[in-house]
């Protein structure tokens, strides 16, 4: 894990899921996966929007041409994830259901992340064309 999610992690579970650095505010979640080809626990800090009880989240990693590792841990082991994410009191964790966008739909949930900020399209213009996975997670009942 690098020192930057050490950081934000620590800062998002200091102030009850919110977030100031890189101004996450309270639209950070933290995601936990088993590394696809280890299977040892990880859990990275992800940008993260509340949808209807759900979180979406994107696999943008910054603009690189190169899929984030976490996308391919959710691919491997989707009914291994949980979620760490703002609640009304504090934070709450949830084992999730993961569904990956599919292209019916990724157009609908990609006009959510440009909608609450223009970086994503920015981001476009270095993945080399790369199209960004997205995923609900939703909690399980």
């Amino acid at each position: 894990m690098t020192d930057f999610s050490s950081t934000i992690i620590n800062e998002f579970r200091a102030n009850n899921g919110h977030v100031e650095t890189a101004g996450f505010g309270r639209n950070l979640v933290l995601l936990h996966t088993l590394g696809a080809k280890s299977g040892q626990p990880r859990i990275g800090p992800l940008f993260g929007l509340a949808d209807d009880g759900s979180w979406l989240v994107i696999g943008s990693f910054a603009g690189s041409p190169t899929t984030p590792a976490w996308v391919h841990n959710l691919r491997a082991h989707p009914d291994s994830v949980a979620v760490e994410a703002p609640a009304t009191e504090g934070i709450e964790r949830h084992e999730t259901q993961v569904v990956e966008i599919t292209d019916a739909d990724w157009d609908a949930a990609w006009a959510k992340f440009t909608a609450f900020t223009d970086q994503f399209v920015k981001y476009t213009e270095t993945a080399q064309g790369r199209k960004f996975p997205i995923f609900r997670l939703t909690p399980k009942s």
